[in-house]
């Protein structure tokens, strides 16, 4: 039987996406839902269906018939057989194993399945759990529930932790309806129904996963509904300093809570307050290899009834494994993309939790809430002397020498002309290619040595149109709130990070009265160039394009 829809449905879970297709931007939309797009070129995007990706489109409770009649609805030809077994039984494995509280006081991890019981039973990596058989399933201790529910998505089996949590201490906190500026504050529709998808009423259900929303859309604005929601002592970890003081100031522009009820726990203080905001880097932090992470303690220091991890993709080992213990506080991840580079998505889901909420960027652009921005990749001739060392250098040395190409400077001048009356970021990711063009163009240049003092006093300045150009490193990259930037220049980046890309885009897509334009520069015919179409993915599959232009 032959279909008219723009996709073709391969037998090796790939799935292939017309560009050119009417239908085009209706599949994509869906699906995003239960699959991850994995290549771009002009024409076939291919998208891939994997246990993961099935895993959080249950846990989002889309329907499986709902997944099943879009791929009828939209393929070109027959569904292969094996395709419509393999989501089903991907996707109903999650709910098979269920972990629920004992009258024991031990944990009860409910298997239905008598096959699966079996092989759990005789699984090695299970061994040193010491579990416990009883009628449908097995006991575990109550200590173990992050590290049992590690250990079986690592053999292909998700948890549906329904043991509840803790109640933390209590705080009551409710939001403004007129903020500290004096200027109306409510949550958007959006933001809401965010909350509601982790809160889940209170139930065993909620409580734990991530939201994923663009930058610029509001995610804390969603951590501080969440945080009024649950009304308890909660411990934020943010990426860096300037992340901390932006999280402070919007507990004190848009809560009731008062100045004393917050802390910060950082390099400068050293705070423990109902509410405690801290990074990943402090808690982390040890004088040497040899030393233990001391600050690892301030997850159990506290009676915290929510943790929240923002930026949760950039989550570090030493925090994965602290979290495996607090299993029983409420976790919310916030973040613009589930995708790490080192490929632990799975840990993200075992330990924080699934996918709670996701809204397609475009979805969110076109009403008004982020802005439009358009994508354009530069690409550049190297100059015949780099062209020589580019011929006969390594790999690694070659991706440095193609981002470093001198040529791109002349074309940032361009650009810099072309926008001089807007708010433009330069970013990068090598200092000496950045300090070179600070001292040429004579741009203020913020990196990783750049004190705290400096750094918050030049983003103030840009915030407040003083300064229109900055330059910036990927100390930028997360968890700035650069509100009326509209101009970014991409100068080079790390290798094929997809998270990077959606993070820089993300600098300038506070919603404003101009549209967005974001540049990337890279050099033509060379690795670099491989690299910036795996960067580009994440945004593709999100509805942007690229358009290419040559210098």
């Amino acid at each position: 039987m032959s279909f008219q829809g723009p996709l073709i449905i391969q037998s090796d879970h790939s799935f292939l996406l017309e560009v050119q297709h009417p239908h085009y931007t209706e599949c994509r939309d869906f699906l995003v839902q239960f699959a991850e797009l994995v290549k771009s070129p002009e024409f076939i995007h291919t998208y891939k269906v994997s246990p993961l990706s099935l895993w959080n489109a249950a846990a989002l409770e889309i329907p499986f018939h709902q997944i099943v009649s879009g791929m009828e609805k939209f393929s070109k030809y027959a569904i292969p057989s094996n395709i419509l077994v393999d989501i089903q039984e991907w996707y109903g494995n999650y709910g098979k194993l269920v972990l629920k509280q004992h009258v024991s006081g031990k944990l009860f991890l409910q298997i239905q399945d008598d096959s699966i019981l079996e092989r759990l039973l005789h699984d090695e990596s299970l061994k040193p759990f010491r579990l416990e058989p009883i009628h449908e399933g097995l006991l575990v201790a109550a200590g173990q529930r992050g590290n049992i529910k590690h250990t079986l998505i690592k053999i292909g089996y998700p948890v549906k932790d329904l043991c509840g949590y803790l109640s933390g201490e209590s705080l009551k906190i409710n939001l403004c309806t007129i903020d500290a500026d004096n200027r109306p504050f409510q949550i958007r529709d959006y933001q809401k129904d965010a909350i509601d998808a982790f809160y889940h009423a209170g139930q065993n259900t909620g409580g734990n996963g991530i939201i994923v929303l663009p930058c610029g859309s509001g995610k804390t604005i969603i951590g501080l509904g969440v945080i009024s929601q649950i009304s308890n002592h909660t411990l934020i970890i943010t990426t860096n300093n300037i992340s901390v003081r932006q999280w402070n100031q919007e507990l004190v522009n848009k809560t009731d809570l008062s100045n004393d009820k917050i802390g910060e726990f950082t390099g400068q203080k050293k705070e423990i307050q109902p509410i405690t905001i801290t990074t990943y880097q402090m808690l982390t932090y040890r004088k040497s290899k040899e030393d233990p992470m001391e600050n690892l303690e301030l997850f159990t220091k506290c009676n915290w009834g929510l943790i929240i991890y923002d930026e949760v993709h950039l989550l570090p080992a030493p925090v994965f494994r602290a979290t495996t213990d607090i299993q029983a506080r409420r976790r919310l991840g916030l973040t613009a993309t589930l995708i790490r580079e080192d490929g632990k998505e799975d840990d993200v889901f075992a330990l924080i939790g699934p996918k709670r909420y996701d809204l397609p960027w475009k979805i969110l652009e076109n009403k008004g809430f982020i802005a439009t921005a358009y994508c354009t990749e530069y690409r550049i001739s190297l100059p015949s002397k780099t062209e020589h060392q580019y011929a006969h250098a390594s790999k690694r040395t070659r991706f440095r020498i193609a981002a470093e190409n001198p040529k791109k400077t002349e074309l940032v001048q361009e650009l810099l002309e072309q926008h001089s009356q807007d708010q433009i970021l330069v970013i990068g990711q090598y200092i000496t290619q950045l300090e070179e063009l600070a001292k040429k163009l004579k741009i203020p240049l913020i990196t990783g040595k750049t004190k705290h003092e400096e750094r918050e006093q030049l983003y103030q300045r840009f915030k407040t149109g003083d300064l229109k150009i900055l330059l910036v490193s990927k100390v930028a990259n997360f968890a700035v709130d650069l509100p009326d930037a509209n101009i970014l220049i991409q100068i080079s980046g790390t290798f094929g990070s997809r998270q990077e890309e959606a993070q820089r885009l993300g600098r300038i897509l506070r919603p404003k009265q101009k549209n967005a334009f974001f540049y990337t520069l890279i050099s033509k015919g060379t690795d670099e160039q491989q690299f910036s179409s795996n960067r580009q993915l994440f945004l593709v599959e999100q509805g942007y394009r690229y358009q290419i232009q040559y210098f």
